[in-house]
């Protein structure tokens, strides 16, 4: 009896122990990385991602691509969690915060083989953090609104090595003048919801006839032929309310003995509906944008009074549009005056592609505006969208937080430097984690020469060359293959970019390498883990 094995676990269950579980969990977190590596910056390449409905999404951006690739693998999960949690707090940045992930992983596999144990390198790892966000913010420069050369310069470093590449300067001028916009002020602290910046996609053109509409443009058309397609000087009601007759809530039966009774039904049902009609007519709205519908009978009404209708317009497009109008979003048409009624200097229908749309355009000191995103094809104009939202999210990271920095891999090279100075002070094993997070912090401009074709040893000794002689700039100019002071360059990014990157990634990392037991379920489903991603039945 005493040697009869004892079994705590389930039939069809796996476990991974010790060392083989942190080097499986390792290899898959360094197996996402390297699938993004190569998109990283100015040369970066672009990926092809074919779903099971064939449907093709063509990108570099690494969150799109980490979100597409539907990643099985728990480990290599937490490194696409890294990506969002980037995209959500800044909107850029998520290839760096991944490539850093995998690199703090690929080094700390190294002092795990010389047998530092895991919360030795997990505690290294966490002051090597804290100190970055403290160097960061210490070579970091100040940016206010009124530096909009340095914001057009963000958009564009955006928008680099994007698929809007061709246009940036345009695509730059339209995101920073509409972020300017929407920008609020409270006790000297800037609040920017990039809510309320919308990117409206239309296939047809070129990238260069994308526009800026200071107002909301409205995937809808007017409702009856009858009325005017163009509103000068508009006033706009916004109704929150059917423009119909109700049903009743209950089912409820209307029994009619009599057919001159049907008839005085029907009238009065008309009588319901003109008076609707007339209360919109009598506040002066030349517009009406109703989130409900609104009856054939009382459009006949509004058309005749010269009125322009949209009906079941998006709750969001309706709270855009009391933003951008002046508005109020009434829910109650007995409470409709002049008073309540928006401005905009032309509403008008407009033929977009195959597709009516309503413009309202030229409002008085909008809170939200529009871009309306033009490209030659679905995957173009897909991928402008794509860049265009990590533009507006780095304008609006650099605005919050007043502070920037220089890109192109110098932040990374001086906070690589003054890392290693750090770790002199430290005593004990975790001055060896700090010197490997220095390392691994030296992935992004090693990265970005390599996808240029440059030699990355050679540009990395002469940027430590050049940022020893306390030029903190010096960064990669990948098209000529030279160091460069990337501030002149124009090369500049949110600080926030780079304090969450190194934020996320050395979380992550730490995770990770506490994990030494993984206790997998049995696969109901028959679904093998993707080759190569640890050989371990995915987490139900």
């Amino acid at each position: 009896m005493s040697n009869q094995p004892i079994f705590i676990l389930p039939e069809g269950y796996q476990r991974t122990m010790g060392r083989d579980a942190q080097r499986s969990n390792i290899l898959a977190a360094k197996q996402v990385a390297e699938t993004v590596r190569t998109t990283l910056g100015p040369k970066g390449m672009d990926k092809m991602i074919v779903d099971s409905l064939g449907d093709v999404t063509v990108t570099n951006d690494g969150v799109t691509i980490l979100e597409e690739m539907n990643i099985e693998n728990p480990a290599a999960k937490m490194l696409v969690e890294v990506a969002k949690t980037q995209e959500n707090q800044v909107g850029d940045g998520t290839t760096t915060a991944v490539v850093l992930a995998g690199e703090l992983l690929k080094n700390a596999e190294i002092l795990l083989d010389k047998d530092i144990h895991p919360t030795v390198i997990a505690r290294g790892y966490r002051l090597a953090a804290d100190k970055s966000q403290e160097i960061l913010n210490k070579i970091a420069e100040n940016i206010t609104e009124n530096d909009e050369d340095i914001l057009k310069k963000i958009a564009m470093t955006a928008m680099t090595g994007k698929g809007a590449e061709a246009s940036k300067e345009r695509l730059a001028d339209l995101a920073v003048e509409g972020m300017k916009m929407v920008m609020e002020k409270e006790d000297n602290k800037i609040i920017i919801d990039i809510e309320n910046v919308k990117l409206e996609k239309k296939v047809g053109g070129g990238t260069e006839d994308s526009e800026l509409i200071k107002g909301i443009l409205l995937d809808k058309e007017k409702v009856h032929s009858g009325m005017p397609r163009i509103i000068k000087n508009a006033k706009i009601a916004l109704i929150d309310a059917a423009v119909e007759i109700k049903s009743t809530e209950t089912d409820a039966k209307i029994e009619i003995n009599d057919p001159s009774k049907l008839q005085e039904f029907i009238d009065h049902e008309e009588r319901i509906l003109k008076d609707m009609a007339d209360k919109i007519i009598k506040s002066g709205a030349n517009v009406v944008f109703c989130q409900k519908g609104i009856d054939d009978i009382a459009q006949h009404y509004l058309a005749k009074a010269g009125i322009y209708a949209c009906r079941r317009v998006k709750k969001s497009d309706m709270d855009k549009l009391a933003r951008a109008t002046n508005a109020k979003l009434l829910t109650n048409l007995k409470e409709l005056s002049k008073d309540e009624l928006g401005f905009a200097g032309i509403v008008e229908e407009i033929k977009v592609g195959d597709e009516d749309m309503t413009f309202v355009r030229e409002c008085k000191n909008p809170k939200a505006v529009t871009i309306l995103i033009r490209g030659g094809t679905e995957h173009v104009v897909d991928e402008i969208e794509r860049a265009m939202k990590d533009a507006i999210g780095d304008i609006a990271a650099s605005l919050r937080n007043g502070k920037v920095v220089a890109g192109a891999g110098a932040p990374e090279v001086e906070l690589a430097r003054q890392l290693r100075d750090y770790s002199n002070s430290l005593s004990g094993r975790e001055q060896l984690a700090v010197l490997a997070f220095a390392d691994s912090i030296e992935v992004i401009p090693r990265t970005l020469a390599e996808n240029a074709g440059i030699d990355p040893i050679d540009i990395l000794t002469e940027l430590k060359n050049q940022h020893d002689k306390k030029m903190k700039w010096a960064g990669v100019d990948v098209f000529n293959g030279k160091v460069v002071d990337s501030w002149k360059e124009g090369v500049i990014e949110p600080l926030k970019i780079k304090t969450q990157a190194v934020k996320s990634a050395s979380e992550v990392a730490e995770l990770i390498l506490r994990i030494d037991d993984i206790i997998a379920g049995a696969s109901d489903r028959g679904r093998g883990m993707p080759p190569g991603m640890g050989g371990m039945p995915p987490m139900e």
